[in-house]
């Protein structure tokens, strides 16, 4: 178990990890206003409009539960209970299997939006609302979120004396270790459900880097014409997506291995450290690369900024 006295010390951790939370705060909010402004106006929103607002939602309150643990690692407090400990780090897992889902369902809906219309996909086109959207999220997100409740049976306050039957979570909290058999019935367990999201990302993924491929060649055979026709919104979304997504797994293969190399290493600061970081990366990340591909906000934004120049 890590020792109290070494996280304080980390103070460049400290300050990287609560300026990530700050800047996905700020971005997450912005992306927000923008959706909420989007649907309060007269314009038809598209299919992946919703996933993308509640996306940030979800981000937004991670984010900011993130900064409340956050502050139970690098801050001295008088510490929580232990009612305190299973709730928020259960709300954390709980926000961040909800991100994992609405990601997961996000690429499924962008790969449908993206379908010609002579495909089998296209039928949905029509049929899906924000309804289906969400019963699809609640689906996904039951059979995701269903491993996480052992956080209420194997989180505890942290004991005065230190422990080797305990994985250090914040100054106040500590997860009791898994069994010898409980930890491979726990690794199952998850890593059938890392494949189901992932391998559904996959899936969607590659079938929306076919469809632009096949749109890149259409574009090279029409060159020889006087104009090249512009890119869609629907495929300026996708390659978006595919950028997010590509990012998404990359974050879930180094949280992986700074997971395993806690174990491994007997529980080093510095991967948990590093895990905080890569933690919280993709809600910090995300909505910066909506709000570029946006020429809504692009352009909301420079004429706010060309308003106050004149003033």
């Amino acid at each position: 178990m890590i020792q109290n006295r070494n996280l304080y010390t980390y103070t460049n951790f400290r300050n990287t990890v609560f300026s990530e939370i700050s800047i996905g705060i700020s971005g997450n909010s912005v992306l927000l206003l923008f959706h909420v402004l989007a649907f309060s106006s007269e314009h038809k929103p598209r299919l992946t409009d919703l996933p993308i607002g509640f996306l940030a939602v979800i981000h937004l309150l991670m984010l900011l539960v993130a900064s409340i643990i956050a502050t139970d690692i690098f801050m001295f407090h008088q510490g929580w209970d232990d009612i305190t400990c299973k709730s928020l780090l259960f709300l954390y897992r709980f926000l961040r299997g909800l991100s994992v889902c609405a990601t997961c369902l996000l690429s499924v809906l962008q790969a449908i939006t993206l379908s010609p219309r002579n495909s089998c996909l296209a039928k949905f086109k029509r049929k899906l609302s924000p309804c289906h959207n969400l019963w699809s999220l609640f689906a996904l997100f039951s059979v995701y979120s269903s491993i996480s409740t052992y956080l209420f049976i194997y989180m505890v306050k942290t004991p005065n004396v230190t422990s080797e039957h305990l994985l250090y979570m914040t100054e106040s909290c500590s997860l009791i270790r898994f069994s010898f058999p409980m930890k491979y019935i726990m690794s199952t367990l998850f890593i059938f459900r890392d494949v189901l999201v992932l391998g559904i990302m996959v899936l969607s993924s590659g079938y929306m880097l076919i469809l632009l491929c096949s749109h890149k060649k259409q574009v090279q055979d029409l060159h020889i014409t006087s104009f090249s026709p512009k890119v869609s919104p629907e495929q300026r979304a996708s390659r978006t997506i595919l950028l997010l997504l590509c990012f998404f797994v990359l974050m879930c293969i180094l949280e992986s291995i700074m997971i395993f190399s806690r174990h491994m290493f007997k529980d080093d600061p510095i991967f948990y450290l590093i895990l905080m970081f890569v933690s919280h990366s993709y809600a910090s990340v995300s909505p910066f690369v909506f709000i570029s591909t946006e020429k809504d906000i692009i352009g909301l934004f420079l004429s706010t900024c060309e308003g106050t120049v004149t003033i």
